[in-house]
């Protein structure tokens, strides 16, 4: 099967994210192409059903119907039906992947609709995603589009499923204890989740545990969790969201403990955003940039050092990318590597917008 991957703003970071989720889950894949935020990839099986919540850097994902030259797409698609809604009223997109007939491919749907006597209205995609290299791409902005379609390259398809980000964002707004500036958003915990290659039943950490983004995220996919925290106050907080969730306290242990000394049992990976410095307000000068790196570098060597011989698999975590007077800075994460005596499994990928003054680079190290 082929299926069409539209993929949020960070284009690299959700490409990781596909291929780190399809090897854990032992699907044969092949990536055919990418254009725009769009990635084409071949399956030997079809997808899970619902496999899009699972992700934090896809927004949709569609399935081809047909490949091929026009004629044979058009003469295909005459035996499969294209509208699966009840009302004669279709309001429809069609997205554009570097498609090859395109305008005839949205010729031969007017007609198509028009046949089977619809009410269907070709609409534009009206919403804008400004990617991470500055890319603007379309996307759906209205609530009222019954189907969405795509040609990528020589290839038409519909889209089957959607991220849903309004239930995603209400559970985090609804939940007791939020700090907006200090974590990180659901998304990107399920990303870092997704790098790890963690599977259901087995146990992730998390030390630097804050209130409990990581942890919920990876509860929710039935993965047990520990979280490690040095603030009290912040692990009853934690304890307070964990409850809210309504999460069995089995499936997860909370310690109030620094975790350059910690004691854990042996857990599967480690999935975490550690302290990146102090809020900065205003650019921080080049001096004050390497000063918040150099803290980062010994902090995460002397956590990874104390906890590494207790995990098994990877370990996933963000560092802090300074935007300083003369660009941004990075810690140097061969040299955390070394003397932690782990290797990295991934390049560093940035994470950042244009308005911040810390941004993020994700690490994949084991």
């Amino acid at each position: 099967m082929k299926y069409l991957f539209i993929l949020g703003r960070n284009v690299e970071l959700s490409v990781e994210e596909i291929k780190s989720s399809f090897e854990r889950d032992k699907i044969n894949f092949k990536i055919i192409s990418l254009v725009d935020n769009g990635l084409l990839v071949e399956t030997e099986k079809n997808l899970q059903k619902g496999i899009i919540e699972k992700f934090g850097g896809v927004i949709s994902i569609g399935e081809v119907l047909i490949s091929g030259t026009f004629d044979k797409i058009s003469e295909e698609l005459d035996k499969k039906n294209l509208y699966f809604g009840t009302s004669n009223k279709l309001n429809y997109v069609v997205f554009d992947f570097n498609g090859k007939n395109f305008e005839k491919i949205l010729f031969y749907l007017k007609q198509r609709f028009k046949e089977e006597r619809l009410k269907a209205t070709l609409k534009k995609l009206t919403g804008n995603i400004k990617l991470q290299s500055g890319e603007i791409v379309s996307n759906v902005a209205s609530n009222l589009i019954n189907e969405q379609y795509f040609v990528f390259e020589n290839n038409f398809g519909r889209i089957i499923e959607e991220y849903d980000y309004d239930s995603v964002e209400k559970r985090d707004m609804e939940k007791p204890v939020r700090r907006n500036e200090l974590s990180i958003s659901p998304r990107l915990a399920k990303i870092l989740i997704n790098l790890s290659q963690v599977r259901e039943g087995e146990i992730l950490l998390d030390p630097f545990c804050g209130i409990g983004v990581v942890l919920q995220e990876a509860l929710l996919q039935k993965i047990k969790v520990i979280g490690v925290d040095s603030d009290k106050i912040v692990i009853e907080n934690a304890k307070r969201n964990m409850k809210w969730f309504n999460f069995f306290e089995s499936n997860y242990q909370l310690i109030n403990r620094d975790s350059t000394k910690v004691r854990v049992r042996e857990v599967s990976c480690i999935v975490t955003e550690p302290d990146l410095g102090e809020l900065q307000r205003r650019t921080p000068s080049d001096q004050k940039a390497k000063e918040i790196i150099a803290n980062f570098e010994k902090l995460m060597i002397n956590v990874l050092r104390n906890l590494k011989q207790h995990v098994t698999g990877r370990i996933v975590f963000t560092a802090p990318l300074v935007v300083a007077v003369k660009g941004k800075i990075s810690p140097d994460f061969e040299k955390i590597a070394n003397e932690s005596g782990l290797k990295m499994v991934l390049k560093p990928i940035q994470e950042f917008r244009e308005s911040s003054i810390v941004g993020r680079n994700i690490i994949v190290m084991e």
